[in-house]
């Protein structure tokens, strides 16, 4: 069977401490124990950790490491967190493509830790819907057809709607003032252009709008809702006037909720949670 050209492999934004680095080359893996090293994130698709490249057919090729660009140092502890942080961003960016199969170990290479936080991370992402386990090969990354994204959409509106129009009926207008540097923030990230800092973004303003409900449950399941509603965005980074738009609908609530206006905000809020424009 001929073997495809290898693909050019993704420049994942993610960087090792110098200590990491020294150890890496030294022939040891850094420390899987917490501490703040930052990971480079995942492999493109074409070969596995082996360096054997795997078969033609998408489900069965397995990703080789790409090189290692500095980002932003992050201020997660565990490496297993700062993994799944680097995957998610990938993930979100598109730099892990949908219906690849990525092999922990390759993965792990890549990123100068053992295979054992690499592994965690992925089911962590797997029990999310993210990533689907094959067997002996590694993790293919899911899919999303219109029909999933159109009813987690539904589902979001379901629990979200309601608890924000409750919310509205109870709270005086100048609790809704609270939010404002969260939706300002969404604002900031859109005018970067940067689509996963603004999905992150997007996110912790939906967990603050429905924190106020004081339901921790609600708050939670409605935040898995909506990262599992993420889709790539093609690319680093998306049109600056769709995200400005997608963050418009942010204030949008907050007046209308200010406002007393529960029919406004009830509106506003379905439009947002329903929009084609962004990876909600």
């Amino acid at each position: 069977m001929e073997q495809r050209a290898a693909e050019q492999p993704p420049r994942i934004r993610a960087r090792v401490p110098a200590r990491g680095r020294a150890e890496a080359a030294r022939g040891r893996h850094p420390a899987d124990a917490d501490g703040a090293q930052r990971v480079p994130a995942a492999p493109a698709p074409g070969s596995d950790s082996r360096g054997d490249t795997g078969p033609a057919a998408r489900t069965h090729a397995v990703a080789a490491p790409p090189p290692a660009a500095a980002v932003r140092k992050p201020q997660r502890h565990s490496v297993r967190a700062q993994v799944l942080a680097a995957l998610r961003d990938s993930l979100l960016s598109g730099e892990l493509a949908p219906g690849a199969v990525y092999s922990a170990p390759a993965l792990a290479e890549s990123f100068g830790v053992s295979p054992t936080p690499v592994r965690e991370a992925m089911q962590q992402l797997a029990v999310e819907g993210a990533v689907e386990v094959v067997p002996n090969r590694g993790f293919r990354v899911a899919e999303r057809t219109p029909r999933d994204l159109a009813e987690l959409a539904e589902v979001r509106a379901m629990l979200e709607i309601p608890a924000v129009l409750r919310l509205a009926r109870a709270l005086p207008p100048e609790r809704w003032e609270e939010l404002r540097p969260s939706a300002a923030a969404t604002v900031t990230a859109a005018g970067h252009g940067d689509c996963v800092a603004y999905a992150e973004a997007d996110r912790a303003f939906h967990r603050a709008l429905l924190a106020l409900t004081g339901n921790r449950q609600l708050t939670l399941v409605a935040d898995d809702l909506h990262r599992r509603a993420g889709r790539p965005c093609g690319g680093a980074t998306a049109g600056v006037a769709d995200l400005l738009a997608d963050a418009a609908d942010h204030m949008a609530l907050l007046d209308a909720l200010a406002a007393q206006d529960p029919a406004l905000a009830e509106r506003i809020l379905r439009d947002h949670l329903t929009s084609a424009r962004l990876p909600h």
